[in-house]
Parts: structure tokens; C-alpha cells; sequence
């Protein structure tokens, strides 16, 4: 399970097609797996929480597109082992003790045991936290798993961990890997997100070479925002704002140039091409 960080990057904006009105409780449940008993009304009553605000909070973080709103659910789904839990399973014994997560009182490791969807671990980090979401979780760190609490300490490590960039690129180890600090339970983050690419009509990749449309300046929408992600994964850095602009215009340019292409700005099926 993460462990939250206080290191903080800065985040993009991607604008993409609107799949707000997808953000619900039957978003959750598409993807969540079954479980019966105890863990499927603990699973119902953090889903049922959680479903009314998903659009609110998740707009307010700009995960606000289907591949970031789908990389985003893969992860806590898996964190909070399938929207059953928003707090670890053990004891937080192993945390006492432990000066750098701030755990400097004794009684510190169990009472700031992971909490959150990405689980906020150590009186240090909870004490950031909560300034940055306005909640005493050094108080009252209980606080810290209420669903809608828990939904917010995602989002927040989700945007100081620039996590938004890397969804763009479907880049699930990356995420994996700034989420976990390293690829533990990789397979079963990658089923999760399978679910929710199913669930938004996402295919295998970002875009299929049927898919992609010839652009030119003035152009707006996600297949620019796709252009200008490949583009920055080739060394030239651009806003990703899904605005065929200017700036686009000459770094499609300079791309053709370096491909001896005609560099005329338009990306048509050739530029595509060698755009990869």
C-alpha cells in the first residue's frame, strides 16, 4: 500500500472530451470487484459515499478526462483493495518510532496508521494534509478515513505528485511507481484499469491510427491534446491544452524538419507516422 510523500510538482492541464457525467456511483461499481458479507457493505457504504461528490472532487483536481479519471480510479481501487477499505489492515505498530514520517510520540504509529484511498501514513504527513484540506488530522486522524476525506487525500497527493502527466501518457508503471514506490501489485492495478478504459470506452492505447485526424492551427479537442503528449515525449516541451496553436504549429515544424518531412505544421498520416 502507498505511502504519501510531501513532495509536491507541478501540475498540467489537459482539456479532453467531458466524461463527467460518467463520474458516479455506477462508475464505482463497474468497476469494483464483488464481495459479499462484511466486506461488500463496507464496499457499498464507502461506494455509496463516495459516488454523489466523484464528479465535484474529481473536476476540482482536473482529472477531468477519461484516461486520467480512469488511471486514477485503477489506483485506489487497488489501494483501498476494491473500495472495501479506507484504512490498512494492520495495526500501524510498525510506524512507532519512525522519525520520518514524523512518528516522534509514543502511541504515534497506530494512531497514524494509512488512512485515505492512497493511504496518508505518519503524524508529519498528516499534519500537511490536513492543513492543505482544512481538517485536524493530527487531532483527529479517524478523520483522515471518512470516504469523503479519503477521496480528497487521494486527489491531493494525485496532484502534488503531477500524476496527471503521467496518465496522459498512459504510463501506468510510472503512476504505479510514484504511488507505491515500486511496481507491488502492478497486474492488479492493470486489471483495474482495463475495467475502467471498458467502462469509458477507452481502447488499448490512446489512439488508434484510424483515429487520428488530420490537424492543423486552430484545431482544438483531445486529438491535439494526443499531438502535443507525443510531441513532448519527443523533446519538445508544450502546454497541453488541446489547442492547436502557435507554439504547436512550430513545434510540428521543427518535428518535420528533424524527420525530413515537409514541414508545413499540418500533421497528417505521414507526421502521425513518425510521431509513433
Amino acid at each position: 500500500m502507498a505511502r504519501v510523500a510531501a513532495k509536491c510538482s507541478a501540475e498540467k492541464r489537459f482539456k479532453g472530451d467531458d466524461i463527467m457525467g460518467k463520474l458516479n456511483t455506477d462508475t464505482l461499481r463497474s468497476i469494483a470487484p464483488r464481495f459479499s458479507g462484511g466486506s461488500g457493505a463496507q464496499q457499498t457504504a464507502i461506494i455509496d459515499a463516495l459516488g454523489p461528490i466523484l464528479n465535484a472532487i474529481l473536476t476540482q483536481y482536473a482529472i477531468d478526462i477519461d484516461i486520467r479519471a480512469a488511471h486514477f480510479l485503477a489506483q485506489v481501487g487497488h489501494e483501498s483493495a476494491g473500495f472495501r477499505t479506507t484504512e490498512e489492515f494492520a495495526s500501524g505498530s510498525a510506524y512507532e518510532g519512525r522519525t520520518d514520517l514524523g512518528n516522534t510520540q509514543t502511541g504515534d504509529g497506530p494512531r497514524y496508521k494509512g488512512r485515505g484511498l492512497i493511504q496518508l501514513t505518519g503524524r508529519a504527513n498528516y499534519a500537511e494534509y490536513g492543513e492543505a484540506l482544512g481538517y485536524d488530522l493530527v487531532g483527529s486522524p479517524a478523520i483522515a478515513s471518512q470516504p469523503v476525506v479519503s477521496l480528497k487525500i487521494a486527489c491531493e497527493y494525485w496532484k502534488r505528485h503531477d500524476l496527471n502527466r503521467f496518465a496522459d501518457q498512459d504510463d501506468v508503471e510510472t503512476i504505479t511507481r510514484r504511488i507505491n514506490g515500486g511496481l507491488n501489485g502492478l497486474e492488479d492495478r492493470k486489471a483495474y484499469l482495463a475495467k475502467a478504459k471498458a467502462f469509458f470506452g477507452i481502447g488499448a492505447t490512446l489512439s488508434a491510427p484510424s483515429s487520428r485526424p488530420v490537424l492543423r492551427q486552430g484545431d482544438t479537442g483531445a486529438s491535439v491534446t494526443q499531438l502535443q503528449i507525443k510531441l513532448n515525449s519527443a523533446g519538445y516541451a508544450l502546454d497541453t491544452d488541446g489547442s492547436f496553436g502557435p507554439t504547436t504549429v512550430a513545434a510540428v515544424k521543427q518535428f518535420q524538419l528533424a524527420k525530413q518531412l515537409t514541414p508545413d505544421g499540418i500533421v497528417g498520416a505521414t507526421t502521425w507516422a513518425a510521431l509513433g
